[in-house]
């Protein structure tokens, strides 16, 4: 179910045209379900079902470069959150934040490399204050969202 609510996530979030002027900038709206995942059910159900989605929703509306891109943004990102939930004493915005932005950072490092175009690297400040600003927004709204589960899983609607 969680892997169906995040592929229709990024399905909602690849037909809403946001131009915001900056090329392949997104909101990652799909990865609330990845932080809420990770905090609520663990790190390997977050990681099947962040990489399979990755997989379906490159395929259903990219290409292989697309894939290339959020496989080595997804590592980055996942590898990160990861060490910084298992390490302790971060906000799960800060994580989020953490996830957002090595996630452009990987994407820029992939892009480098396949194009060959160290030229790129002077994007990374655009890149950061976008990876900065969606991972504030997911983390605020999964933080949300696992505040109403817990009320939910503990019978307090």
């Amino acid at each position: 179910m969680l892997l169906a609510l995040a592929v229709v996530l990024g399905y909602v979030e690849a037909i809403i045209p946001i131009n915001i002027g900056i090329p392949g900038v997104k909101m990652g709206i799909p990865n609330i379900v990845t932080v809420v995942t990770l905090y609520t059910i663990g790190a390997a159900p977050a990681f099947v079902i962040a990489l399979l989605r990755i997989i379906i929703i490159a395929t259903l509306f990219g290409n292989m470069m697309t894939l290339a891109y959020s496989l080595c943004g997804f590592a980055l990102s996942f590898l990160s959150m990861l060490f910084l939930r298992k390490l302790g004493g971060f906000s799960r915005t800060i994580v989020s934040i953490t996830g957002g932005v090595m996630h452009n950072v990987g994407q820029l490092v992939c892009a480098v490399f396949l194009l060959k175009a160290s030229i790129l690297y002077m994007y990374f400040p655009v890149l950061l204050a976008a990876g900065i600003a969606a991972g504030l927004v997911i983390g605020l709204l999964s933080s949300l969202l696992i505040g109403r589960i817990g009320l939910f899983l503990n019978g307090r609607n």
